[in-house]
């Protein structure tokens, strides 16, 4: 199975949540990484999405560290959209 990852980054304005995570994070730049797997059999490369993950800083006590932590692709949708909303 052919797998690959997208990274990107993606910008909060306020502070947000997501489902899945249990604190409020800052507004600021979060790396984002999304791992695919090729759909084989077609006649064109074609990826679905197995696991999208946010990189946010750790919670205290642990300081300067940095966590991966899975969450649901429509979970960060929607604290995208809350977040666009915002700013109305």
């Amino acid at each position: 199975m052919t797998t690959r990852s997208r990274r990107e980054m993606v910008v909060f304005n306020h502070p947000f949540r997501i489902k899945g995570i249990d604190r409020s994070l800052a507004a600021g730049s979060y790396e984002v990484v999304t791992d695919e797997e090729l759909i084989e059999g077609l006649s064109f490369p074609c990826f679905r999405r197995v696991a999208t993950m946010i990189m946010v800083p750790a919670a205290p006590p642990h300081g300067k560290t940095t966590e991966m932590i899975s969450i649901a692709s429509f979970d960060l949708a929607e604290a995208q959209r809350i977040d666009a909303g915002a700013q109305r």
